[in-house]
């Protein structure tokens, strides 16, 4: 990546948000801590947004109009946002195989959708030019990669992509895991950290600003790899992994494996295993007060 992305991702993102395509982020947030950790959770009206477009784009699939591609929309077979994506959201082809879109309903400023070109399904083994399509980003910006692998992770699409944000003190990041990893791990080392009560790995990888694109590629393909075989993640006779969830920041890879989608009626996916926890109503702010952010994320677990 080069400036021109970044100058690209404003650009396109300035455009969609005047002329209403993308729908900005209205959030009420309370911190909380948890195990000596900082936790945000946030109540995002824009989601409930979200949810009203997803009726409608399933409403008219059903009597066969044409809908609106959302990023992040329905769970409906006959409705791909990612194989023509809306062009007000598109920011351009990014890689070989990517396309890097802009979030309709965006957690954070420049929250971009890295989709394949063409059709694959989610729960497929993310391949190498998956992490190439982050490299590019994450190589010269950092930021946090996500993944949701399936629909029990939080994917709310069968067409596999990824997900990328910016830096921020508040956006999701593995930072805040930091205290509990061993600092001078080895590059594709694992660990688990003491505060996390369901099945997770850290594997160290390269994914950090300055780092070369091909290098962070690299690494992030072999600690997936690594995380897989010792969570024991294997695909079926069908080819497709068990639903998990994949974060990268920091110089960490994270994997969790995931026995359901919600906690107390809350979706969760990878961004919330980053310190950053997202409702669409306020009152389910006190849901996870309740148990403390720890247990409601491992709720989802194993």
């Amino acid at each position: 990546m080069s400036i021109y992305w970044i100058e690209a991702i404003d650009a396109r993102g300035a455009a969609a948000l005047a002329s209403g395509a993308l729908v900005p982020v209205q959030a009420g947030q309370v911190e909380m801590e948890d195990a000596g950790m900082r936790f945000i959770v946030r109540w995002v009206s824009s989601l409930a947004a979200k949810d009203a477009s997803r009726a409608t784009a399933e409403a008219g699939t059903a009597k066969g109009e044409t809908t609106v591609a959302i990023p992040g929309g329905p769970r409906d077979p006959n409705f791909n946002p990612f194989l023509n994506p809306d062009p007000a959201l598109t920011v351009g082809p990014i890689g070989d195989t990517h396309v890097a879109i802009l979030n309709k309903f965006p957690l954070c400023e420049r929250h971009l959708v890295l989709a394949r070109r063409e059709f694959e399904e989610q729960l497929l083994p993310l391949a190498h030019s998956d992490f190439a399509a982050l490299a590019e980003l994450m190589g010269e910006a950092g930021g946090i990669g996500l993944y949701n692998g399936g629909t029990a992770a939080g994917a709310s699409q069968r067409h596999k992509h990824v997900q990328w944000m910016p830096d921020d003190v508040s956006n999701a990041s593995l930072r805040l895991f930091a205290s509990g990893l061993p600092a001078d791990l080895a590059e594709h080392g694992v660990a688990t950290h003491p505060a996390l009560p369901m099945r997770h790995c850290f594997v160290r990888v390269r994914c950090g600003r300055g780092e070369a694109a091909k290098d962070v590629a690299e690494s992030l393909h072999t600690g997936f790899e690594r995380a897989c075989a010792e969570l024991g993640l294997e695909a079926g006779e069908d080819g497709l992994l068990p639903p998990f969830n994949l974060l990268a920041s920091e110089g960490w890879l994270l994997a969790i494996p995931r026995s359901r989608e919600h906690f107390e009626g809350i979706s969760m996916s990878a961004v919330c295993f980053g310190g950053t926890l997202y409702t669409r109503h306020r009152e389910q702010i006190e849901a996870i007060r309740a148990v403390g952010p720890l247990r409601a994320l491992a709720a989802v677990g194993y």
